[in-house]
């Protein structure tokens, strides 16, 4: 049997292939203003690496922000869901999956049988998400994985305390005008928004295992503050970080 899965993001569009329940193909284009051509991208890079055309597909799910822009799927599902179908086949020792997007980020509780039991979403505001970072990025002249390799050459503690985007850049700034040390203003920023994750993932309760995935999740600076921020010795990265919501939809199309 094939299947496959596409996660629609507000900033790229992920597509796994499975043949048998294993991963055979995957793609990734960049979603931009139109979703539709990335979509069809991210699915023509899928098919050739799996060596496949779509009429092989037998079914397919899918997922994401910018869903309703697309055409070209059986069934739909939740974020969350997909999520803790995937962490739940990938490592089911897993109980708590933080997944940072571009525009939001999910903190979920998953049960024994992979289902969720509790959720919580930060949606209100981009300072706990993947944008945010990449605007700070750019703000330092940096790309977003030099952002979080600078994060790690500090070990100043630097408050962020705002909770809005617009409020944190400001702040931000004011730490460039002072001349404040890039590597300081970085792990500052990867601070900040490992605090508003970690709140929004008490909120569920956080189970001594934890996964974090979603694009933010590649940032290594991030990945620091976020142990600290949830007084954890070690957090669960999986392979394909960016696939998880799409594997989920995969594995979900071939029950």
């Amino acid at each position: 049997m094939i299947t496959a899965g596409a996660d629609v993001g507000s900033k790229t569009v992920k597509v796994v292939i499975l043949k048998d329940g294993k991963i055979a193909g995957k793609g990734i284009a960049i979603a931009g203003l139109e979703a539709e051509g990335a979509w069809e991208n991210a699915w023509a890079d899928a098919l050739k690496e799996a060596g496949i055309s779509r009429n092989d597909i037998n079914k397919t799910v899918a997922t994401g922000a910018r869903l309703k822009e697309v055409k070209g799927f059986d069934e739909e599902m939740s974020m969350v869901t997909a999520d803790a179908m995937a962490m739940h086949k990938l490592n089911p020792e897993i109980k708590t999956v933080l997944d940072v997007g571009a525009e939001e980020g999910r903190a979920i509780k998953v049960d024994k049988d992979g289902k969720v039991s509790d959720f919580a979403v930060n949606e209100k505001c981009a300072a706990g998400a993947g944008a945010f970072m990449e605007a700070m990025s750019r703000a330092m002249q940096v790309s977003i994985e030099q952002f979080g390799e600078e994060a790690l050459k500090s070990t100043a503690n630097l408050p962020i305390n705002a909770q809005c985007a617009v409020f944190a850049e400001s702040e931000v700034v004011s730490l460039v005008h002072e001349e404040t040390p890039r590597p300081d203003i970085c792990k500052a920023v990867c601070d900040g928004v490992s605090d508003r994750l970690a709140s929004m993932a008490r909120r569920v309760v956080v189970e001594p295992k934890v996964a974090f995935v979603g694009g933010a999740a590649k940032g290594m600076g991030l990945r620091r503050s976020l142990k600290e921020a949830l007084e954890l010795t070690e957090v669960y990265f999986p392979d394909d970080i960016e696939f998880v919501a799409a594997y989920g939809c995969a594995l979900k199309a071939a029950e």
